[in-house]
């Protein structure tokens, strides 16, 4: 994501302060979700986040080991005119800084966490949840952390709710919520809508088919992530009443089907399917040349070398004004629209 998408111009840090901070979108909805009086923000990095509390809360903490970080989120604070926080320059967990923190209605840290690992764990985090929850116990019972979303629910082994974010259609950030501020075991949030499914609401059996039906849905990486297909289905099935059957692409990819449009504010895209053939570009061309179209965007199932090539081949000669979009699955392709 661009800078000129993530930030505000009034944002400045260094390279890695830019690339680490917090997207105003995130930053906005989460500081919306933990709204209260008195919070602390630990490794609270250039002030991406905290400048959000502040105009939440009515007093922010900002809490950071690093010295320069901890200057830009000052002079960050000060561009968009913010004066309720009060900034701490130390490591967290140390006496001197505890003292420096009062009673608070909740505490949200943003840990550190290694650039890359083969698998994300929670104790790769720093400083390590346990240990925040232990030295902040007696100043709230409210405690939010950020951790990687790549995680599964089964993965986070607390007493928490996970709540799994996307950001324009790419799953973007994982928060856990504690004490008083959870709601559920698990939930999804698609940003920017703010759109939202959790573990509380109804959920229905998820049938899967061989046979795609007249309209499909694409959830939203965070639905998926967090488990919730079935009480995404369930709504669905509630709101248009017609049954919701799982179509699989392949390992990644997977597609809610149905006889009915399948509309809902937490699917990431809601498709008609207007051509299931075999998956060979001549016949697709020719097939596509009865329809509005001139634009076919090659999706799961589709060779990455040969996307380009497939898609010129498909295209050639199309003089339609639509977009198509082309999933693929077993020498079979299955062409949608857009709809919604």
């Amino acid at each position: 994501m661009s800078r000129k998408k993530k930030f505000d111009n009034r944002i400045k840090a260094d390279n890695d302060g830019l690339r680490f901070a917090t997207p105003e979108v995130v930053a906005s909805y989460r500081a919306k979700r933990l709204k209260c009086q008195t919070i602390a923000d630990i490794s609270c990095g250039i002030g991406g986040q905290t400048i959000f509390f502040a105009k939440e809360c009515e007093k922010v903490y900002a809490i950071e080991i690093n010295p320069e970080k901890i200057e830009f989120a000052k002079k960050n604070c000060e561009r968009y005119g913010l004066d309720n926080v009060e900034f701490i320059c130390g490591d967290a967990l140390s006496e001197e800084v505890l003292e420096q923190v009062p009673k608070i209605d909740i505490l949200f840290s943003d840990p550190a966490r290694p650039p890359s690992e083969d698998k994300r764990l929670i104790t790769s985090l720093k400083p390590g949840i346990p240990e925040v929850l232990s030295a902040y116990g007696e100043k709230t019972n409210s405690f939010a952390f950020e951790a990687p979303p790549q995680m599964t629910p089964d993965r986070i082994p607390f007493d928490c709710e996970k709540e799994y974010l996307s950001l324009n259609g790419q799953l973007n950030r994982l928060n856990l919520y504690f004490g008083d501020i959870k709601t559920c075991d698990r939930s999804a949030v698609s940003l920017p809508s703010e759109a939202r499914i959790d573990s509380n609401s109804p959920a229905s059996e998820i049938i899967t088919t061989e046979d795609i039906g007249k309209f499909a849905c694409e959830p939203e990486p965070s639905v998926i992530k967090a488990e919730l297909l079935p009480e995404l289905a369930g709504s669905i099935m509630e709101n248009t009443g017609s049954e919701v059957k799982l179509f699989n692409i392949d390992q990644k990819r997977s597609l809610l089907t149905s006889k009915a449009p399948l509309s809902h504010p937490i699917a990431k895209t809601s498709y008609e399917i207007i051509q299931i053939s075999k998956l060979d570009t001549a016949l697709i061309n020719k097939q596509l040349r009865k329809e509005d179209i001139g634009t076919v965007i090659l999706r799961a199932g589709t060779d990455p070398a040969r996307y380009w090539e497939m898609r010129n081949e498909i295209e050639k000669g199309l003089t339609g004004s639509g977009t198509a979009h082309l999933f693929a699955r077993d020498g079979t392709a299955i062409i949608c629209k857009i709809i919604g």
